[in-house]
């Protein structure tokens, strides 16, 4: 995939460009994006206009809470079949009037002889304009517009605002199901206690970034990414409330049949569905047993394909 962003550099030929935040890749979203790689055959490319997710503000609370960090989503698109990306600063482009936008950015950079959206795409300055503007200013530079109905999965209709809610309320399965994919973080190993290898239970320890959208506290059947192998895994989000001294919230997961030493790494956690909440244990023992109970359903999980 070529990132656009920070260069001169413009597409030789027409591109088909999928419009949006993108912000958790979810089914809706890959439904915009796979209209646009539909036109490959035509020998258009398909692009992708949207923005770096951390430099987006929310009403109230400063910050979204990221469902897919860059890195992932980088790599996600590129599975996709994206061959084009231009990601700039919300900044930079927050007081562009809806002309210009289409103007500058659309035709002279990305090449359009498409656009795709969502049916609830707003651009320009403020988030004034939409479908009905988007079309008008398009067609005067020749290019058409595809609007994109909502996803609507088992009745619900897909959107990150939902998929938020699920993840933090531990819905992980329902969560999966809109997303299209096991939500994952690709996030650091750091040292943390080792009273996991003490108990005979190593872990690897990763903190979760300050804007990375946290689930519920609580183990979860995981699946970990090492040198391309997945491992099954248990993996607990919270903050060790048995052993105190956390604030930070961080994933600290078990891996079923892996001993490598990972600490330094960047390692990719996919949670499959949750087993029980976060729990203060009374002691390191009642904790261990836990442990063991855990990995015990974890893998009758397993075992029954769930």
């Amino acid at each position: 995939m070529i990132n656009l962003t920070g260069t001169n550099n413009v597409p030789k030929e027409k591109t088909a460009v999928a419009l949006g935040l993108f912000d958790g890749l979810h089914s809706g979203h890959q439904d915009v994006i796979h209209r646009a790689v539909d036109f490959i055959p035509q020998g258009i490319s398909p692009a992708i206009f949207t923005f770096e997710t951390d430099t987006i503000t929310s009403k109230g609370n400063g910050g979204v809470d990221v469902i897919l960090s860059s890195e992932l989503k980088l790599e996600l698109l590129e599975k996709l079949g994206v061959k084009y990306i231009y990601s700039p600063d919300f900044s930079s482009i927050k007081d562009m009037t809806a002309d210009e936008f289409v103007h500058l950015v659309l035709r002279d950079k990305l090449n359009a002889g498409f656009v795709i959206c969502g049916e609830d795409f707003r651009f320009g300055r403020g988030g004034l304009s939409g479908r009905k503007e988007l079309e008008e200013l398009s067609g005067r530079y020749g290019i058409n517009v595809i609007v994109i109905p909502p996803t609507i999965i088992d009745g619900e209709v897909v959107s990150s605002t939902k998929i938020r809610q699920y993840i933090q309320d531990g819905e992980i399965i329902k969560a999966n199901k809109l997303l299209g994919y096991d939500f994952q973080m690709k996030l650091p190993v750091v040292h943390g206690n080792e009273i996991g290898r003490t108990l005979n239970f190593p872990t690897i320890n990763q903190y979760l970034p300050k804007r990375q959208v946290v689930p519920r506290f609580g183990v979860y059947y995981s699946k970990t990414e090492i040198e391309g192998i997945i491992y099954k895994s248990i993996t607990n989000i919270g903050v060790k409330p048995t052993i105190g001294g956390e604030i930070t919230p961080l994933a600290e997961t078990y891996i079923l049949d892996c001993d490598k030493d990972l600490y330094g790494e960047t390692v990719k956690i996919s949670l499959h569905s949750f087993v029980r909440p976060e729990k203060k244990f009374s002691s390191i023992n009642e904790l261990s047993l836990q442990i063991g109970r855990d990995i015990l359903t974890v893998k009758d999980l397993i075992k029954r394909g769930k």
